[in-house]
């Protein structure tokens, strides 16, 4: 037991020395450790250093080799610079020894000039005094042997220039007018064919009669009436005439105005429906359908106006507008012929660069004179304009309202171009239907007025009027004359008729030998 104390003894007292020697060299190897670190780390600091250096040195270099390289390169194109301005300096210098030597070659050119213009001024005053002797001696030859005077002879002179002038005039005037025309016509169909082109409508034909259908005739004699009472109250109601024939299973309603022929077929249906047919019902139905047919037209006239974009439209319009559907001109329905109208106003005026909408509003408007709710003592289209006008309508488009036809000035752009479209929709084919009375007649008045003329044998109005040939005797007109004849057979033609479109005169003259072997 003593032996394990005293190794136990032994182990601590060789523990606390071996701390004890511990903690007196800690310090110092502590220190020996930190200075060895510090040399280390010094001396790879001065190996990075160095090393940077180094780095920044070849960099430097480099940058300095470029420069210089870079230098040397400008210095170069300086050089070339240079060397080009020498070269444009010695060309200069050289055009301007050119130019100078140019110049004294003008400045003798131009004194040697007005040395030849001297000499010529005096030979020219020379040539003058002997043509004015030698005129001087001639007039007095001619004179002698003519027997004429100078006033004389130059009177005769004027005047047979005057007649080649006038001669030479109208073949000039032929020329510019038909080369005008050329461009004009081309221009204007494109600008027609385009606008016609856009534009598509029905063809209608109206008439003064209306056919109501029936399913028997016995229904005729109801209609009739006791003594005809239910007749005579159905006309005097409607103001038509009522035509009760053999015709089977229909009977006729006769007047000009559509309005009236609608509301007695209106009235007819309504009565033949219910089946009471005596003259008190009658004047009930009648009345009643008076006031559906104005309300119709105020939904026609409107529903027009909204179709077109037209707005802002007086009532009083609206509602002649809408009585256009019951109207119609040589058989063309007139509300048709409005709405195709104003679109092709606007079409037009589009192409020419004006305001279509306002074109619209006057082809539409143009015609509002043929409804009158009164007869006027005046033109249908100074009437309309004259409505417009009431109707607070702007000043162009009753303008062109009343100018359509020429009845008053044109003060705009667009009065023209409703006058161009209503001809366009009047003279399409199928759209109206002309008189043949009327037809003969204006071909026989072309005819007539070709007559009138002297020297000409016969005449033909050939492709509806719309051409005359005028056939001259070769013994009475020359070539030059018939140039002359054809633009005065045009002019009256057109200051004394009216027609459609555009009439072409031409004048034929033939030239005959005939000789006979024996």
């Amino acid at each position: 037991m003593e032996y394990i104390i005293a190794i136990v003894l032994a182990l601590l007292v060789m523990a606390i020395w071996t701390i004890v020697i511990y903690r007196v060299t800690l310090p110092a190897q502590k220190k020996k450790l930190e200075e060895e670190a510090q040399a280390k780390a010094e001396k790879e600091a001065e190996v990075i250093k160095q090393k940077k250096l180094l780095e920044v040195k070849e960099k430097f270099l480099n940058k300095k080799a470029e420069l210089e390289k870079e230098v040397q390169q400008r210095n170069q194109q300086i050089q070339q610079g240079e060397n080009r301005i020498k070269q444009r300096e010695l060309s200069l210098n050289q055009r301007q020894d050119e130019l100078n030597r140019k110049k004294q070659e003008v400045e003798n050119m131009r004194a040697r000039t007005e040395q030849a213009q001297n000499v010529l001024q005096q030979r020219e005053s020379e040539l003058n005094e002997r043509e004015s002797s030698l005129i001087e001696q001639e007039r007095n030859k001619l004179e002698e042997i003519s027997g004429l005077s100078v006033e004389e002879a130059r009177e005769q002179l004027i005047q047979s220039l005057k007649d080649e002038a006038r001669s030479a005039a109208a073949s000039y005037v032929n020329e510019i007018m038909d080369e005008a025309k050329l461009n004009a016509n081309k221009e204007a169909k494109k600008i027609i064919i385009q606008t016609i082109q856009r534009v598509a409508t029905e063809t209608a034909v109206e008439n003064s009669v209306t056919v109501f259908h029936i399913d028997n005739d016995d229904v005729k004699g109801r209609v009739i009436g006791r003594e005809g009472r239910n007749i005579r109250a159905l006309e005097a109601a409607t103001g038509v005439e009522i035509v009760v024939d053999d015709t089977p299973e229909a009977i006729v309603i006769s007047a000009f105005d559509p309005v009236r022929r609608e509301i007695c077929r209106l009235a007819l249906h309504q009565l033949v429906a219910d089946g009471r047919i005596h003259p008190a019902r009658i004047e009930e139905v009648v009345a009643k359908v008076k006031k559906q047919v104005e309300e119709e037209i105020m939904e026609t006239g409107k529903r027009t106006a909204i179709d077109l974009g037209v707005h802002g439209l007086h009532p009083d319009l609206v509602r002649i507008i809408g009585k256009m559907k019951y109207r119609s001109s040589y058989g063309q329905n007139l509300l048709q012929h409005s709405r195709e109208t104003a679109n092709l106003c606007a079409v037009m005026a589009a192409e020419l660069g004006l305001n279509p909408k306002k074109a619209k509003r006057a082809g539409l408007l143009h015609d509002i004179g043929k409804v009158p709710d009164e007869d006027p003592e005046m033109p249908h289209a100074l009437y309309g304009a004259k409505l417009a006008e009431q109707c607070k309508e702007k000043p162009d488009i009753c303008n062109a309202i009343g100018a359509h036809h020429e009845e008053m000035e044109m003060e705009s752009l667009i009065a023209p171009i409703v006058q161009i479209c209503d001809a366009i929709s009047g003279a399409r084919p199928g759209a109206r239907r002309e008189i043949v009375e009327a037809y003969i007649k204006r071909l026989k008045d072309l005819e007539n007025i070709a007559m009138s003329y002297p020297g000409v044998t016969k005449t033909y109005a050939i492709q509806a009027g719309r051409e005359l040939r005028v056939i001259v005797g070769a013994d009475k007109i020359d070539d030059k004359q018939i140039e002359i004849l054809s633009n005065d057979i045009a002019t009256r033609i057109q200051n004394e008729m009216t027609y459609p479109g555009q009439v072409k005169i031409t004048v034929i003259r033939e030239t005959r030998s005939v000789s006979y072997a024996k």
